[in-house]
């Protein structure tokens, strides 16, 4: 029987990390290819990323760079808050164009990554939607100028 890692969301066998592994080097192996590399048959590779992905383990998506699909403007925004920091996450995660919010320690509170159409799409977003949220108490805009890597192919533990 394969060791159980413990984590908060889920318990993971050898089996279930190889399968995440496959799938971040190329979310598009067949379930069949997997199965060959793990040892089980395409039925229980499917049923497997099935359970991993309504358990919230994963995501299989297309990874694409914004700014060759016509989002001109992607940023990174630093936030220093008061008051009650994870309902600012919350608040911040319900904005349709914000992709990434992470609660951090240090001279922000919160990290959001934003993809916009263009800097009028940015000054926006900024104005109306992201400095006006109750806990908000400044926003640093850190704008992006060439994606040069995104990979989420780290493995697991």
């Amino acid at each position: 029987m394969s060791r159980m890692l413990r984590t908060r969301e889920s318990q993971l066998d050898d089996v279930s990390k190889l399968i995440i592994e496959q799938l971040q080097h190329d979310g598009r192996r067949s379930y069949a290819e997997i199965g060959k590399v793990v040892g089980l048959s395409e039925a229980a590779v499917r049923q497997r990323v099935q359970k991993l992905t309504e358990s919230g383990v994963m995501q299989v998506v297309a990874v694409t760079d914004p700014m060759r699909l016509g989002f001109k403007r992607q940023a990174m925004v630093g936030i220093k808050c008061s008051g009650d920091v994870e309902a600012t996450a919350v608040a911040l995660s319900d904005i349709s164009a914000v992709d990434y919010v992470v609660m951090t320690a240090g001279g922000f509170d919160i990290l959001v990554e934003v993809v916009c159409e263009d800097d009028d799409d940015l000054i926006a977003l900024l104005n109306s939607k992201i400095r006006i949220l109750p806990g908000v108490v400044s926003a640093e805009t850190f704008v992006y100028l060439r994606l040069h890597k995104q990979f989420y192919n780290w493995g697991t533990r």
